[in-house]
């Protein structure tokens, strides 16, 4: 095929799952390299996952990865997999230059894990500040290893982890320039654990160039901080990615910058998010913050606030909640990990130190990992036991979600508010975990505002309580106004479960819609 093309592995006829392969002459790089959840939860769930043991083999077996000889880590190839797969439908052998991230949101980077570690990662400085944080405080899971990776050596067939060796760190390009401070720098190069060490690269800076191509990258409003879309200059022209954008949070204005932006490039091509194809009601990040702040206000007992553990634009929000209804806002270990990692590129976030009605939750625990045990240190002044809550319930503001009602065993409320501040219930297993939140609710006679209920049509938050939560994308008819804004030549819709809504909303605009194909290269020229 003469010219560039693109590939998609991910993000057809679903939402999330981002796998775009973009090539020309010899530049091969990927646009996100995500987690399917949708295609996962097919087969795997909270007690039934792949095989750290034998690596590569049960992602590519069930379809999670497509089979692509030469991209992946050789230490999670068990031996003569490959000759099982060699077969198999989009089987090819390739090598990519680089993998670019939109941003820090699994359904676009979790995949991330599987890539050989010699490949560099190109993402804003956010982005990978974030991913080392999630990393460092999840845990080890062989799935979300997008930052560093942990070695495997195979014992008799079966691939193990060796303490000897280190984590192995990635190369990764700094789009927007490294954060030029000791504690930056400090945090990137350390490792994870107390007697494992992290063998680091040296992070690369703004980059204008991959390959042949030279490249662009936008930011743009998105529920996770360092959200960024990209554009690469191909022979045919510019092809732009939206990665995930909105118009309708605190920073809308840049959305709207890459859409003047890309408009001026006169782009061949758009692969554009769609999300919220068919969906017209848009509810605001302010809106979020007047209507919570209305009902925190008028609760009298203890308040649990329920959002997206990275959706660090609402802890914000909460935190000011709590200042303006005179309470504290009590976070995680892991929450205040995050928010100190994030100060360090951002000035958007706040120090705790600056930050006066923070406090941190002190979870009961046996033994703690070395992230949480220099967070408690950190902040030894400002841990709150759950007797201290249960002293006096009506000063606080609790960021708990649904994976941490648990530890409400140890508060033992009698009355109070759970505020939920998240998104509906998209499948069985969210359905199942709503059943079993509604009991924890009841059992410690809390009322749930916000809360998905069971309907007819499936679980969904009554009319009546709707506001407490703003999605991180655009709705249908601003999707529509972005692109005909940008008015590319060829407009191609992905992660979205209704791509048609772009043929039948683009009818007569002069842009042609083109509905990719899994696994089938799409020429542009």
């Amino acid at each position: 095929m003469s010219g560039p093309s693109l590939t998609f592995y991910g993000g057809v006829r679903e939402i999330g799952g981002n796998r775009v392969l973009l090539e020309e002459g010899k530049t091969r790089l990927f646009l996100d390299f995500g987690t399917s959840f949708a295609r996962r939860a097919d087969f795997f769930e909270e007690y039934l996952n792949p095989r750290p043991g034998t690596g590569l083999l049960d992602p590519l077996e069930m379809g999670l990865l497509p089979p692509l000889e030469g991209v992946y880590r050789d230490d999670l190839a068990p031996p003569r997999m490959w000759e099982r797969f060699r077969t198999r439908p989009h089987y090819r052998r390739t090598e990519i230059e680089a993998v670019l991230l939109s941003h820090a949101h699994l359904d676009h980077c979790g995949y991330v894990s599987f890539l050989r570690t010699d490949i560099p990662i190109y993402s804003t400085a956010m982005t990978a500040f974030i991913l080392k944080a999630m990393q460092d405080s999840g845990g080890t899971d062989f799935e979300k290893e997008v930052c560093y990776s942990n070695p495997r050596t195979s014992k008799e067939g079966y691939l193990g982890t060796d303490s000897k060796q280190p984590y192995q760190q990635r190369p990764f390009y700094f789009l927007d320039g490294f954060p030029e401070s000791e504690a930056a720098a400090s945090f990137w190069r350390s490792s994870p654990a107390f007697k494992k060490g992290l063998a680091c690269t040296e992070p690369g800076g703004p980059c204008q160039q991959i390959g042949s191509l030279a490249l662009r990258y936008f930011p743009v409003d998105h529920s996770v901080f360092g959200a960024t879309a990209f554009a690469l200059e191909t022979s045919a022209g510019w092809v732009a990615y939206t990665g995930d954008l909105r118009l309708h949070g605190g920073r809308g204005e840049n959305t709207w910058r890459f859409a003047d932006e890309m408009r001026s490039l006169s782009p061949l091509a758009l692969v554009c998010e769609g999300t919220r194809a068919g969906e017209e009601k848009c509810i605001t990040e302010t809106k979020v913050y007047e209507n919570a702040l209305k009902a925190v206000s008028a609760a009298s007992g203890l308040v649990i606030a329920d959002f997206g553990p990275r959706n660090i634009e609402r802890l914000l929000a909460f935190g000011r909640i709590a200042a303006e209804t005179k309470r504290k806002l009590v976070i995680l270990a892991k929450d205040a990990y995050l928010l100190d990692k994030m100060a360090l590129v951002s000035p958007e976030v706040p120090h705790l130190e600056e930050w006066a009605d923070v406090f941190l939750y002190a979870e009961l625990k046996g033994t703690m990992k070395a992230w949480e045990k220099q967070v408690r240190q950190r902040y030894i002044g400002r841990l709150l036991t759950p007797t201290d809550i249960a002293a006096c319930p009506r000063d606080f503001i609790l960021c708990f979600s649904f994976w941490d009602v648990n530890e409400l065993i140890d508060i033992a409320p009698k009355g109070g508010l759970y505020l939920y501040s998240s998104s509906e219930v998209f499948d069985e297993e969210g359905a199942l975990d709503m059943e079993r939140l509604h009991k924890w609710i009841k059992h410690f006679e809390l009322t749930p505002l916000g809360l998905p209920q069971p309907q007819k049509e499936g679980w969904r938050i009554p009319d009546a309580e709707q506001g407490f939560h703003a999605s991180g994308h655009a709705s249908g008819p601003e999707l529509l106004e972005i692109i005909r804004h940008i008015n590319p030549k060829v407009l191609i819709p992905v992660h979205t479960e209704k791509p048609e809504y772009f043929v039948e909303n683009l009818a007569g605009s002069g842009i042609k819609v083109v509905l990719p194909e899994y696994g089938k290269a799409l020429s542009l020229v």
